[in-house]
Parts: structure tokens; sequence; C-alpha cells
């Protein structure tokens, strides 16, 4: 199975019809802002001791506890990187309707121009969220597998 893609206009939309928006940044970055009714699950951990980003062990087993392998997903990052890599891996790992949000929610820019490739969340003035809505963080939804931080 492939994964699609969507603007972030068209991941807003398909909100409203059932899809759940999945941030896979950081839990800083998530607390930063996010796209309003987003949940996080990290792809990528920041290590404490080394203050590199490391690979989220539990993310794939997160993701099976909290949702249906056909329930409609769409996964977004900060600018497209990440959010890419964890639709191939949930595909991958049996989920069915996975859309990976382009240009997430900042932007993606060309690195050699600095031309924008796609509008992110913000720059389309989609409704964000600076706190985390009880049922939305990782905390929580790491628990409801047994595993995570």
């Amino acid at each position: 199975m492939q994964v699609k893609n969507a603007t972030v206009r068209e991941a807003h939309a398909s909100q409203s019809e059932g899809s759940v928006y999945v941030d896979v940044r950081s839990i800083p970055e998530f607390a930063q802002g996010h796209p309003a009714g987003a949940v996080n699950v990290p792809l990528l951990h920041c290590d404490e001791r080394t203050g590199q980003m490391i690979p989220n062990p539990d993310f794939v087993a997160v993701m099976k506890a909290n949702f249906a392998a056909d329930q409609p997903l769409l996964i977004g990052c900060q600018v497209g990187g990440r959010s890419a890599q964890a639709a191939q891996i949930l595909v991958a790992s049996g989920f069915d309707t996975v859309t990976n949000v382009l240009g997430g929610y900042s932007d993606e820019r060309d690195p050699m121009t600095g031309g924008l490739r796609a509008e992110g969340w913000v720059q389309a003035d989609l409704p964000s969220e600076p706190e985390q809505m009880p049922g939305t963080s990782y905390r929580e939804l790491a628990a409801k597998s047994g595993r995570g931080h």
C-alpha cells in the first residue's frame, strides 16, 4: 500500500470527516503549538545524555494501542520529513489509511532556493492549540500501550 499525501488545508478538512491528526514531532515541539485536535506520538525523542534525536522504540506499539488499523490517520511533523518516514513505518506495520501531511506545522522550503515547496499549518492560518488537550499527550497515549515515557 502506498502512502497518500495531502496539503495542510486538505488535512484540516479531513479532520472534520473523522481523520485523526497524529503529530510525530518531539514532545517539546508539540507543547509549543500544534494543529487543533492533534495527538502526539513522537517518531523521535531527544536523548537526554547526548542531546541527539533518537528513534522512539515504542512508536508502532503506541500507535497500535490507540488506533485501529483502518482508522484514517493524518501524519504531520514540522516540515514533512519525519511525517513521511512515520507514514511509511505505519503502512509497513499494517495501518491502511495513512496520509502524509505535506508542509507540516511550519512549511517546507527548498534547501537550495529557500522557495516554498509546501505551505505549513501556521502559514495557512489553520486552527492551532498551544496547550495539550486531555487525551492528546504522548504520556497519555503511551500509558494505553503500557510503554513509553
